[in-house]
């Protein structure tokens, strides 16, 4: 079972004051090229691994979505979205990404926002994730970036310098990671970029686009906390098609 640190009330807490939960899909830096990405959802069906408040759901029916389900292990993170929603075509269930079972051939575009590293069975996922699509149907998601996750433990450290540098140690040793984020112990799955790619293409997947994710200069102008960003990358994002036969 995946870890459900999300109803730590301590995390939970954290997690809230975070721009993306206050301010929605433009509350997170990489939502603009994530944006690039999507496919139309006009008159789609759509599911959201991961769906937390639920911002992608409801922008997805402001596109004119015909239903959107959003899937989270997080009861608080369901009750909260559930308050936020006034929308009959949005559905939300609690579920494990672990041993999620979907219908076949239902859905256009599933989505995925910062969740996936979280789960250990990646391949079976992928491989219910695939059959759950129609022919045509695009997975999009993000995840933390193996750079991001590999170090054993995860800090800036400054060179002889003073160049702040993120160390990359342990990237062959994939595995789990723990991290101190908003509570100790936090459980994260690290994988080599290339393990996350040839997984998609073993499920089936055509690749579309990965984007290594970095801040724009305008971006850092506009909230300095990014600069860091731009020193190595924090995120990665796949778009990927089930081919039509």
């Amino acid at each position: 079972m995946t870890q459900n640190i999300y109803d730590n009330p301590q995390f939970f807490a954290g997690y809230a004051t975070l721009p993306r939960s206050v301010n929605g899909l433009n509350g997170a830096p990489e939502w603009i090229k994530i944006q690039e990405m999507l496919p139309s959802v006009d008159g789609k069906h759509v599911i959201d691994l991961g769906c937390g408040y639920g911002w992608f759901c409801r922008w997805a029916r402001e596109q004119h979505a015909e239903s959107v389900i959003g899937f989270d292990i997080s009861d608080k993170m369901l009750e909260k979205a559930a308050e936020m929603t006034q929308d009959d075509h949005i559905v939300y269930y609690q579920g494990d990404l672990e041993t999620l079972v979907l219908p076949p051939e239902q859905t256009d575009l599933i989505y995925s926002s910062l969740a996936l590293h979280y789960v250990e069975q990646i391949p079976s996922l992928f491989s219910s994730l695939y059959q759950a699509l129609k022919p045509g149907g695009m997975l999009v998601f993000s995840a933390e970036h193996p750079i991001y996750t590999a170090p054993l433990v995860q800090a800036w450290c400054t060179d002889s310098e003073g160049n702040k540098a993120w160390p990359v140690n342990q990237y062959q040793k994939e595995g789990e990671r723990f991290s101190n984020w908003f509570a100790d112990g936090v459980k994260k799955q690290h994988r080599k970029l290339s393990t996350w790619i040839n997984m998609l293409i073993s499920a089936g997947f055509e690749i579309t686009a990965l984007d290594e994710w970095g801040p724009s200069i305008i971006q850092i102008a506009e909230n300095v906390l990014l600069d860091e960003e731009k020193e190595r990358p924090m995120i990665f994002i796949v778009s990927a098609r089930k081919p039509l036969n």
